[in-house]
């Protein structure tokens, strides 16, 4: 697929580059590689110098050749008996929500607990289909509104102006807390406990691979439309603006990090944020974008392979399973309908769902002509833009009516291009017509139309009657008629719901996930006074605090699926740099505290004051000398704010100790450690540091490892060389040797002090990150409890949980 040229302008106006308004990206490269548009889109140039350095990345990498999992595999999958509380967290439409509700019914029918985290708005939806419901704010006409304007809150000049950022940033900060609070809170109505053991999410729900490293649980993604990086398609939200790149392959896959950082800019601080809220470590501005390709967390794409082939470039933790259908609901249309659809030839439905345009009028006269000029009836939906025109025998206006039923009488479908609706007319066997507005519209379609199932998208902006008579003429070919049925055909053979249970199941660490006293529940807590520590469920944790065979002293949260987020190295020059840089910007931002946060103190102390003054004024008679002293007294302001100052000096002091006697250190010996990467070879692999003790045993590793490659390389290399390629392979391997001395050593000797100290700094910070692991804890108890309490076991069952555990214990020895 070639770069596409990018659509008419359509009106937009003067188009602006995304202003800086957080640290997490330099404003010139961001303003160069990318221009944020109302229609949802950006466009990708492709000649910046970001787009550039990304397509050397694309152009290294190995051409490989990634296969999904085999059916058998798929089934095995099916069988798992662990049942698992697992919340589902999405954000959205109903359109977006609708999916999940079935994907929540079938992994209820394998024995899940599932509850639904999404809008206070779609409760009932999510309660009439018998799911659990947990709301975590934010308003989605709203949401959807400004995402439309403002691509993954990239904000537009206008909106800075208009002062929609700031309001966003809080709405989706809301909607962050409320994604925790649905991992570990109990259900709001029935107040039963509640702790999850795996995330489903959607991407633009943000809070989830944060969620699940606070609770070392496993997380997945689903989503409607590409987010992974791939040389198959652009992404979806990615105009390519042509420029010199000669490989299509490598421009696709450059719009995915361009959007991805285009998005971290304007989410970077919030996530920030609420991973504090959590008591987790910022997300290192580097590893933000692209973080959960980083992680290699599983994604399933919840698209028609039969439209969408899976790309052969994605790694095998990326699965394409079929769209997501539920039993289409029995539906009695009215009379007026029925007749309507008995009277004539097949109409055409034409309908725009939830989008809502500045011009009804002119729309629907548009369509009504186009109708006329194609010789067709046609249904016409009213959608949010409330589409009605006079009355003719050949047009129907029809409310709220299921598409599922709907779509089996019409000849052929022109939409918004919704993934949902797109997916419904193909599975009903229909031609489509697309008329993009927004978003991943034109991606579908542009899918749509290379499977032969309908004409080229119609961007909204310059759709008439003449273009859309045509398409719908187009969409009434023979072989655009047979394309859409064989489409069907392959859909109707699809499980999309099914493969995706699957996918999640065969993505789970089982073997770590398994209580080792009750098997079929998932393991919560580790007993840890065994060298090799037994895995607990919440129940026989309780079981055997109960029978006091623990002491609970000795248990701690077990984490199934530990998230290291790790600030990359790739060589010690961009790594000593890199850290020096947010050293220097760190001691930067304490001076600015040093002298704003004693401003600020006096400038509370005055507002203090004139409130103090006015109440006293209003209400004299009970004023007291104290009650007109508390936080405006003099003293107790210069007080403040000197302590305020001395707090900013404290953190200046800790940044730049931090940095010098561990962040600089640490990224050398990283970089040392990781620069023969550089010349093709695979570095040693010591673990990660999370406390003084990892941090002891990495450093001696890579001493050890280190010195003794170091070494021998010197050796090694010119031999092997020699006996390749005679004397002058001796040279190579010699000059080899030496470079891998030059960068085995130095990280050597400087890990020995870095890696203990990083340990160590760990350790501290972790100490003081209480508040969330003493919410987990809490958590896990009071759900054990009632667990207990509902399986209603009997004295025998648990004395068999006590024997399973004495068994274990005696034959771990001490």
């Amino acid at each position: 697929m070639s770069p596409k040229s990018p659509p008419p302008d359509g009106g937009r106006g003067p188009r602006e580059a995304p202003p800086a308004y957080t640290p997490y990206l330099d404003p010139q490269l961001t303003a160069e590689s990318a221009n944020a548009y109302t229609d949802g889109r950006i466009d990708v140039h492709l000649d910046s110098k970001l787009a550039k350095s990304l397509a050397k990345i694309a152009d290294e990498q190995e051409e490989g050749i990634f296969l999904p999992p085999s059916r058998s595999r798929q089934e095995d999958a099916l069988g798992i008996d662990l049942k698992l509380n697992i919340v589902i967290q999405i954000v959205g439409s109903r359109g977006d929500v609708q999916p999940f509700i079935a994907l929540g019914n079938a992994l209820q029918a394998h024995g899940h607990r599932v509850r639904i985290a999404t809008h206070d708005v779609f409760e009932n939806f999510v309660k009439e289909s018998h799911l659990e419901f947990f709301p975590i704010g934010g308003d989605p006409a709203q949401l959807m509104a400004y995402m439309v304007k403002n691509p993954g809150l990239i904000p537009q000049m206008k909106t800075l102006r208009d002062g929609e950022i700031k309001k966003k940033q809080v709405m989706v900060g809301q909607m962050l807390q409320g994604c925790w609070r649905s991992c570990i809170e109990d259900d709001p109505v029935t107040q039963e406990p509640f702790v999850a053991d795996a995330i489903i999410a959607n991407p633009p729900s943000f809070a989830h691979i944060h969620c699940a490293q606070a609770l070392g649980i496993p997380v997945h993604l689903m989503f409607t439309m590409p987010w992974s990086s791939t040389k198959a398609f652009p992404h979806p939200l990615a105009n390519l603006v042509n420029g010199s790149m000669e490989n299509p392959g490598t421009a696709n896959w450059v719009s995915y990090a361009i959007v991805e950082w285009l998005t971290w800019q304007g989410l970077g601080d919030v996530i920030n944020r609420f991973r504090s809220s959590i008591d987790l470590a910022p997300v290192p501005r580097t590893e933000g974008p692209c973080l959960a390709e980083a992680l290699e967390i599983p994604m399933t794409y919840c698209w028609s392979p039969a439209l969408v082939p899976r790309p052969t470039d994605w790694p095998s933790h990326i699965d394409v399973c079929g769209f997501f259908f539920s039993d289409p609901p029995s539906y009695t249309p009215p009379p007026e309908l029925a007749h309507f659809l008995e009277s004539g030839p097949a109409p055409v439905y034409i309908g725009f769902g939830s989008i809502v345009v500045e011009d009804p009028q002119k729309l629907i006269n548009t369509v009504l002509e186009a109708v006329s000029r194609a010789g067709v009836r046609a249904i016409v939906s009213k959608g949010w833009s409330e589409l009605a025109g006079p009355p003719d025998p050949n047009v129907f206006y029809i409310g709220d009516c299921p598409h599922g039923w709907l779509f089996e009488h019409v000849a052929a479908v022109v939409h918004h291009g919704g993934a949902g609706t797109t997916a419904c007319g193909l599975l009903n066997g229909k031609p489509t017509a697309i008329v993009p507005f927004f978003g991943d519209q034109p991606f579908w379609g542009d899918m749509v139309a290379n499977a032969g199932a309908g004409p080229a998208p119609i961007p909204h902006a310059i759709l008439n009657a003449q273009n859309l008579a045509e398409a719908i003429s187009f969409c009434l070919r023979p072989e655009v008629s047979t394309a859409a049925r064989e489409i069907a055909i392959k859909m109707k053979a699809e499980s999309g719901v099914t493969t995706a249970v699957a996918s999640f199941h065969r993505h789970l660490p089982l073997q770590r996930m398994r209580c080792s006293i009750i098997p079929g529940n998932p393991a919560a807590w580790a007993y840890t006074k065994k060298k090799q520590p037994l895995t607990l469920s919440k129940a026989a944790m309780n079981i055997l605090v109960e029978y006091q065979r623990i002491d609970p002293k000795d248990i701690k949260c077990f984490a199934i699926n530990p998230i290291i987020i790790e600030n990359r190295r790739w060589d010690p020059l961009t790594g000593v740099l890199s850290a020096a840089m947010s050293t220097g910007s760190n001691m930067l931002y304490s001076t600015g505290e040093m002298f704003y946060n004693p401003y600020k103190e006096y400038k509370a102390s005055q507002i203090q004051r004139r409130s103090e003054r006015n109440l006293s004024d209003q209400q004299s008679s009970s004023s007291t000398p104290s009650a007109r002293r508390s936080n405006s007294d003099p003293f107790d302001t210069a007080a403040k704010m000197a302590g305020a100052g001395l707090q900013g000096f404290g953190k200046f002091t800790a940044t730049y100790f931090r940095g010098v006697i561990v962040d600089i250190p640490y990224a050398a010996a990283e970089g040392f450690r990781r620069a023969p990467q550089l010349a093709g070879e695979q570095p040693k692999e010591y673990g990660n540091v999370h406390d003084w003790k990892s941090g002891a045993v990495v450093g001696g590793k890579n001493f050890v490892g280190g010195m003794t490659t170091g070494i021998t390389g010197m050796l090694k290399h010119p031999v092997k060389g020699f006996l390749e390629e005679g004397p002058a392979g001796a040279m190579k391997g010699l000059a080899k040797g030496a470079i891998g001395m030059a960068t085995h050593m130095p990280s050597a000797g400087i890990g020995l002090v870095a890696y203990p100290f990083q340990g160590i700094s760990r350790s501290i910070e972790a100490a003081f990150r209480t508040k969330t692991p003493k919410a987990i804890v809490n958590a896990r108890l009071r759900e054990g409890f009632t667990l207990t309490e509902r399986m209603q076991l009997s004295k025998d069952e648990k004395d068999e949980v006590v024997q399973v555990f004495d068994v274990l214990i005696s034959s771990m020895g001490e």
